[in-house]
């Protein structure tokens, strides 16, 4: 009866095994599902939906062939959508049955209105969007891949986003697209199958080496009687054995010994069994993850508000663009290069700058844009265009640590955000609360009235405390104690007046003064109901002779030489350095005052006195 025991342990065993190892073999199922995106026609685009990518889990690959050039990139749909504006593009959508759909979208006549029509700065929007531009490098795209012939790109494109897939931007767009997820052949009950068959192997195995020591133990003994014993005669006890004390060296082998071998085969037989059982987590029954309590909650926006324009990784890639253009740019002193990623203040001092370094030898660089740690990051929450970001790069050069602000705006869908103000913070600097970067915070009108003063008008109120100092009727606004750029200004004002008077005090005058730069004003919404303002002011040096035959020699001046083409000059000169400010403006009613949270001042230009 052990054996049938033994014989019906080892037929369940093989049964059990045999139907794990099929789940996780023939019954295993596909391991991806693939679906083809077929277009006709000469649109240079095609856009597949987000909801096309996200219907099945997982990582989405995307794979293209081609002829010539491919590419591939995915952003916020509607910023992709805005970009296409202006263009004719197949556009790949899930219809109500969960089916794709292909349908060709015309070039709009209206593109650029996309771009808010109230904003004073955007002349050129209708020109950009009449103009189509290559789809490598904008910096809506929050990744781009590019290939020839033949490209995959592994993609988890999240929800909101969509895919575009091109040539060159002129050439139509590759007509086969292959999109597939791999799929989680999940086989719970694989890995128990196993186990369990490999227990009842072992069951089995156990059962018949019971059944077979019982086997032999029952039998006794089958052989017949011995003949009768001869007649034994007495022993001589004095004659010894040559054999006896001597101890064998190999003793003789046991059933205890054989036993022991088989036993430990057992474990040898199961290793295999078990191995296969448990290579994969997708062999095993896995909790229900809604029983799980989660950690922290993911984050949201709030409902109603638009989603901010840049992730935090986008904002990075858009920095260190900038940072890579502009050191290329300051090495071989081209303005247009930087034009590309400069405007306003921070462009015009490059350009002087590099006009300087062009004709005075020992003239330095300006500081370039530092390559560390981009946090904290503001984008605006906002749809249309012109949009902004706020962000500080903390850096450290030689044991210094050091950070820099610095606000970029983007026009159109088709350029690049530019770097509009940038300056540095002093280490002793404490931002105000801001919004999460997932989150975003509101453009403040340059009119906006609700705080402490309007950002339009805060460039002359802190020009006219430069120029009046204690005496200036914005002194009150200004938190001075904490201004460390006044305080310097200040002293090094009386420095040089000094410095002249001491040679020139009756034959010239010196004299300063500020006014608020050209540029317009940027603002973003703290927490506290306040802004953060970037504006720009200039200052204005003034050197005028006393008496009509008097010259003002420019003598050791490299600079106002080099800026205004001449040596002296008898109506006297006027130089101008641009200070690019930041400033927390607290809300109206509000008993905190304004503070300066960073800055930088380099020369504008030198001009003679006409």
């Amino acid at each position: 009866m052990r054996f049938v025991w033994a014989v019906a342990a080892f037929v369940l065993a093989a049964i059990l095994i045999g139907a794990g190892i099929s789940q996780r073999t023939i019954f295993q199922g596909p391991p991806e599902r693939t679906t083809q995106i077929q277009t006709s026609g000469s649109a240079p685009y095609t856009l597949i939906d987000g909801a096309v990518l996200t219907r099945e889990p997982g990582v989405q690959r995307v794979a293209l062939r081609g002829a010539s050039a491919l590419f591939v990139s995915y952003g916020r749909t509607a910023d992709v959508k805005a970009w296409l504006s202006n263009v004719s593009y197949n556009d790949v959508t899930l219809d109500a049955s969960g089916n794709t759909q292909t349908t060709v979208v015309a070039a709009a006549a209206n593109a650029a209105q996309t771009v808010d029509p109230t904003d004073a700065t955007n002349e050129q929007v209708a020109t950009d969007a009449a103009t189509p531009v290559p789809p490598t490098g904008s910096d809506l795209w929050l990744e781009e891949f590019s290939g020839s012939g033949a490209l995959s790109s592994s993609l988890q494109v999240p929800q909101g986003m969509s895919v575009l897939v091109a040539s060159d931007g002129k050439a139509a767009a590759p007509s086969t697209v292959t999109i597939s997820w791999p799929l989680r052949a999940s086989t719970p009950w694989a890995g128990p199958l196993i186990v369990l068959g490999g227990v009842f192997l072992l069951v089995g195995i156990v059962l018949y080496i019971l059944a077979i020591r019982h086997s032999r133990r029952s039998r006794g003994p089958r052989r017949k009687a011995p003949p009768p014993l001869p007649v034994t005669e007495p022993i001589d006890l004095a004659i010894e054995s040559p054999d006896r004390g001597v101890i064998s060296s190999s003793p003789p082998s046991t059933r205890r010994s054989r036993g022991t071998r088989r036993l430990l085969a057992l474990p040898i037989a199961l290793a295999g069994v078990l191995a296969f059982a448990g290579c994969s987590a997708d062999s095993w029954p896995v909790p229900d993850p809604s029983s799980s309590p989660s950690d922290s909650a993911a984050p949201t926006v709030p409902a109603g508000q638009p989603a901010p324009v840049v992730s935090s990784a986008q904002a990075q890639n858009i920095i260190a663009r900038v940072r890579d253009t502009v050191g290329t740019a300051d090495a071989s002193l081209d303005a247009n290069l930087a034009a590309t990623r400069l405007a306003g203040a921070a462009l015009a001092e490059r350009q002087t700058n590099y006009t300087l370094r062009g004709k005075v030898s020992d003239m330095t660089a300006l500081p370039a844009i530092p390559s560390g740690q981009v946090y904290p990051i503001l984008p605006q929450a906002y749809d249309a265009w012109p949009r902004m970001v706020m962000a500080v790069v903390s850096d450290e050069t030689d044991g210094k640590k050091t950070a820099t602000i610095m606000m970029l705006q983007q026009q159109d869908p088709w350029s690049n955000y530019k770097l509009q103000y940038l300056g540095s913070l002093a280490g002793s600097t404490v931002l105000p609360d801001l919004a999460p970067d997932f989150v975003g915070a509101t453009q403040i009108p340059p009119d906006f009235g609700l705080l402490s003063i309007a950002p339009d008008q805060l460039a002359a109120a802190y020009a006219d405390l430069l120029t009046n100092g204690e005496n200036s009727t914005s002194a009150n606004l200004f938190d001075e104690q904490s201004d460390a750029f006044y305080a310097s200004v200040q002293a090094d004002r009386q420095k040089r007046l000094q410095e002249f008077n001491t040679t020139a005090s009756t034959t010239g005058s010196f004299t300063f003064s500020a006014e608020a730069g050209s540029t317009t004003p940027l603002a973003l919404a703290t927490l506290e109901s306040g802004a953060i303002v970037a504006v720009s002011v200039n200052e204005v040096d003034t050197v005028k002779p006393t008496g009509g035959d008097i010259t003002i020699k420019f003598g050791d001046n490299k600079v106002v030489a080099a800026l205004t083409g001449a040596t002296e000059s008898p109506t006297g000169v006027t130089s101008r350095y641009a200070d690019q400010l930041f400033f927390y403006v607290p809300a109206q009613g509000s008993t905190d005052r304004i503070r300066l949270l960073g800055y930088s001042s380099n020369v504008l230009d030198a001009k003679v006195i006409q």
